[in-house]
């Protein structure tokens, strides 16, 4: 009897493990590829730009080379970390960077209309549109800006390059 008791919680910790990792991993995205820290020059790719200013940081400019499939491997393809909510994984981006922090939004569901990562679209030098897709299923042109910004739903605050 006292085998079987092992056995099963022996088990149960594993079965508990193994929920654990697959949250993290739909949450969370791995190391993101090389980007550029400047934006793109003509189509050699998407230039990204992120927003931290309501965050009390600045806005920096990244390129992702070549031709992204999609606005999210955009941003990640900048160089820029992506943490997604744990109920909806990297369908919704709840962290850009590790910003906002944990202890302000622990990342288990979207976050409010009034703290969220907001999501752009701009023609090189043109004006941001409000993305009416979501960033895994958009697919931006090589030329074209991405943009994101955190708050209740502003654009970026520097034009598109």
């Amino acid at each position: 009897m006292f085998r079987h008791r092992s056995t099963v919680r022996t088990r149960l910790a594993g079965l508990l493990a193994a929920a654990v990792a697959a949250v993290a991993l739909t949450a969370v995205e791995p190391a993101p590829r090389a980007g550029y820290a400047a934006a793109c020059t003509g189509t050699s790719g998407v230039t990204v730009v992120v927003d931290f200013a309501a965050l009390g940081g600045g806005v920096q400019v990244a390129c992702a080379p070549g031709d992204p499939a999609t606005g999210l491997a955009a941003l990640q393809g900048a160089g820029f970390t992506v943490t997604g909510t744990q109920r909806w994984g990297l369908a919704f981006v709840c962290r850009i960077n590790g910003k906002p922090t944990a202890a302000a939004d622990p990342c288990v569901n979207t976050p409010p209309a009034t703290a969220y990562w907001s999501y752009w679209h701009a023609p090189s030098g043109g004006a941001w549109s409000y993305s009416t897709s979501g960033a895994s299923s958009y697919n931006p042109a090589p030329g074209t800006v991405e943009g994101w910004s955190f708050g209740a739903g502003a654009p970026p605050s520097i034009a598109a390059p």
